[in-house]
């Protein structure tokens, strides 16, 4: 076990995601990486990340290529009980990756925003669109 655990709720068709798995192994850290697509979500375990996010689930929402509109997610009435059990029964909801680690939780977009919860950062890092990240 390591001494500064790092979990990924990841899902490996999304490049930002992907990116964000590898700048935290190019630090040199072994993460946990959750496909959430696969595993689902609980809705104790999105409310307790959501809490040490301070967000609303509204703030992870996803709406690109998933059924939020379709659902009526989007309209400004709709609960935050509801968006949570919608992101239970479809995982895709969620939007991603979210890192949790010692120095706290965060959705990681763009992929860098995982630097600020790193002891110790890559010296430069190239993203899949040739991007490169020096630090």
């Amino acid at each position: 076990m390591s001494d500064f655990p790092i979990t990924i709720f990841h899902n490996p068709a999304c490049g930002t995601s992907r990116n964000t798995v590898a700048m935290v192994q190019a630090a040199g850290y072994e993460p946990t990486v959750v496909e959430y697509l696969q595993a689902g979500w609980t809705k104790p375990q999105l409310q307790e990340l959501l809490a040490a996010m301070g967000a609303k689930p509204r703030d992870m929402l996803r709406d690109k290529g998933t059924p939020a509109a379709e659902l009526g997610l989007l309209e400004p009435k709709v609960t935050d009980d509801a968006i949570l059990d919608a992101m239970v029964e479809h995982p895709i909801l969620v939007n991603r990756p979210i890192v949790v680690t010692p120095k706290g939780v965060k959705l990681s977009r763009p992929s860098d925003a995982v630097l600020d919860l790193l002891d110790r950062k890559p010296d430069s890092f190239t993203k899949e669109d040739g991007e490169v990240v020096r630090l």
